[in-house]
């Protein structure tokens, strides 16, 4: 079934334009590759175990989550939302749609061009 109706989402260009947070639940290897410069790096299958450090983050904002494509994303939002953890909002297409939109992206790799995997 599908439960996305139930999750708040927002596409890129309806993203806050500053003073947001930005939660990447990614793997490791596909953050190191490329992200958005200030976002946070909590991978879907960590989050349970560290999802406290969210509500301090925040500061009463709502976390805004992002993926590849918007679906482990939408999973993690319905699930920080249902624990009432923080207000998660899913960043629809993920890291595809933000480099295609031409956002920042930094990686960790020196001298590659950011990329998303």
């Amino acid at each position: 079934m599908n439960h996305s109706a139930d999750i708040p989402t927002v596409s890129i260009d309806e993203l806050p334009t500053e003073e947001y947070v930005l939660l990447d639940v990614r793997e490791p290897d596909e953050w190191a590759a490329g992200h958005a410069p200030d976002a946070i790096h909590i991978p879907l299958g960590d989050l349970p175990s560290r999802a406290g450090e969210l509500p301090e983050l925040a500061d009463d904002r709502p976390v805004h989550v992002i993926c590849r494509t918007g679906g482990r994303s939408a999973r993690a939002a319905a699930w920080l939302n249902a624990a009432g953890i923080v207000d998660a909002v899913n960043v629809a297409g993920g890291m595809k749609t933000w480099q295609a939109a031409g956002r920042p992206m930094v990686g960790e790799h020196g001298d590659a061009a950011p990329e998303v995997l």
